[in-house]
């Protein structure tokens, strides 16, 4: 059994190693965390919506690299949303902040239309989501309404793939120094984890998209050459 003693130098060394890996963080682990598959030129290109708020208190670019045309994205990327085709991503952690999120797996025809001006809002009480750039197969922008976030998806095709960018620009003009430190050494973190998961969720999906379409396309192309 162990000692009063034992339990408080146990606890008093788990502190101290996560108060270490909290002081860490900025200084070797900040800029992979910011920029996770991201190239350099990607991290610091400027990109639809940045327009929208100057100087964030934090800046995120992630990205990943889809097997797929961007037509094959953009239709899962509409229909994103709470009570609409969910966010691809950990929906039991998004469903503990009550943000009723049901990941899709398949496209949803009553979301296709979205438009600019239309708004979602994450939960009860979070920030209402507007679109404010809709660029079809390009570009799809949330601006908050509070003005303090703006949440921008980016589609570049190269080479028979698609680069989708998402980068998000967040101003906490109400954070103290210790909710700066929170945001810093656990918000972005979290983030890193949910977004990956969102962003494989949309290569997962996509690829599926652009195999399952393959052979119909193919077939209409060599219609199309057979008649010249």
């Amino acid at each position: 059994m162990r000692t009063k003693s034992t339990i408080m130098t146990v606890s008093a060394g788990a502190v101290a190693g996560v108060g270490v890996a909290l002081a860490a963080y900025p200084r070797f682990a900040r800029e992979r965390c910011l920029h996770w598959g991201a190239t350099e030129q990607e991290a610091v290109a400027t990109l639809p919506g940045d327009e929208l708020l100057s100087d964030p208190d934090i800046l995120s670019t992630r990205a990943v690299t889809i097997d797929a045309p961007a037509a094959a994205i953009w239709p899962w990327m509409v229909q994103m949303g709470p009570g609409r085709g969910g966010a691809y991503t950990y929906d039991w952690i998004e469903n503990l902040m009550g943000l009723d999120m049901h990941s899709a797996n398949e496209i949803l025809p009553e979301f296709q239309n979205l438009q600019v001006g239309d708004t979602f809002q994450l939960g009860s009480k979070g920030p209402v989501m507007r679109v404010a750039v809709l660029d079809p197969q390009h570009s799809l922008v949330y601006h908050s309404e509070d003005g303090n976030w703006v949440w921008s998806f980016t589609l570049v095709e190269q080479h028979g793939q698609t680069r989708l960018m998402s980068r998000n620009r967040i101003r906490s003009p109400k954070a103290g120094a210790i909710g700066r430190a929170f945001n810093t050494a656990i918000m972005e973190p979290g983030s890193l984890v949910m977004e990956r998961k969102m962003l494989q969720g949309f290569k997962e999906r996509a690829e599926r998209t652009a195999a399952d379409t393959a052979p119909a396309y193919a077939a209409r192309q060599t219609q199309r050459e057979r008649l010249g």
